[in-house]
């Protein structure tokens, strides 16, 4: 029983040791910044919001070159002087009209002001994206720095149950630890192994997440 709880307290030692890491020294708020820009620069949807509100800038731009439709010209040209004779009231040759479009007068400002209004609208919802994707890059940078402490505390702790191990075996081998204990200790040890495992796992997980919203590979970014 004693062995036992020896064990379990050696298991337990390499976490209370680690446990004193603080989360706040592993992080790096330069790199940090880092990592949100380039998921600015490279996330797809922050492409789409710059091309909406480049597009918006063009309608206004039209809107405003549309003025230029209120007007129309027109012309007639009467060659015939035949019909001049039997009706002098018919003009000869060249005649030109000017026409202005009232409605179009009317309704122009309310089309830029349209314009400019969608424009606006498409900046705001890339600003809130922005902050959206901001705090997304943070919690994922956060949770993929948490999973790398916990492999380590782990890893660590499987160093520590293998020492365990092989000192137990040596003592069986010499007839100084009984079957029980050297089970224990193997037992120990294949739980801690798959602890470490599923933890790497996690990591890969959590750097899979985090490099989705970067767009590219996190050691290509220093």
């Amino acid at each position: 029983m004693r062995y036992v709880v020896f064990l379990i307290l050696f298991f337990l030692f390499p976490t209370f040791a680690s446990a004193q890491e603080s989360l706040a020294q592993e992080i790096s708020l330069p790199f940090l910044e880092k990592l949100v820009e380039t998921a600015k620069v490279n996330y797809p949807r922050m492409k789409m919001y710059d091309s909406r509100i480049e597009m918006g800038n063009m309608g206004v731009k039209k809107a405003k070159l549309s003025y230029f439709d209120i007007l129309s010209f027109s012309y007639l040209y009467s060659p015939n002087q035949t019909a001049a004779t039997i009706n002098p009231g018919l003009l000869q040759g060249y005649q030109f009209g000017f026409f202005i479009n009232i409605g179009s007068i009317i309704q122009k400002p309310t089309v830029i002001k349209q314009a400019r209004a969608e424009v606006k609208v498409t900046q705001l919802e890339k600003d809130e994206f922005e902050l959206n994707l901001e705090a997304d890059v943070k919690k994922r940078y956060f949770t993929y720095i948490q999973s790398v402490m916990l492999l380590r505390i782990k890893s660590d702790g499987l160093l520590d149950i293998e020492s365990l191990l092989k000192e137990t075996r040596y003592k069986f081998e010499k007839g100084e630890a009984t079957l029980q204990n050297y089970n224990n200790a193997l037992l120990a040890y294949s739980n801690q192994l798959q602890t470490k495992i599923s933890t790497e796992a996690e990591v890969y997980i959590a750097k899979s997440n985090l490099e989705e919203l970067l767009g590219q590979k996190l050691e290509t970014i220093k």
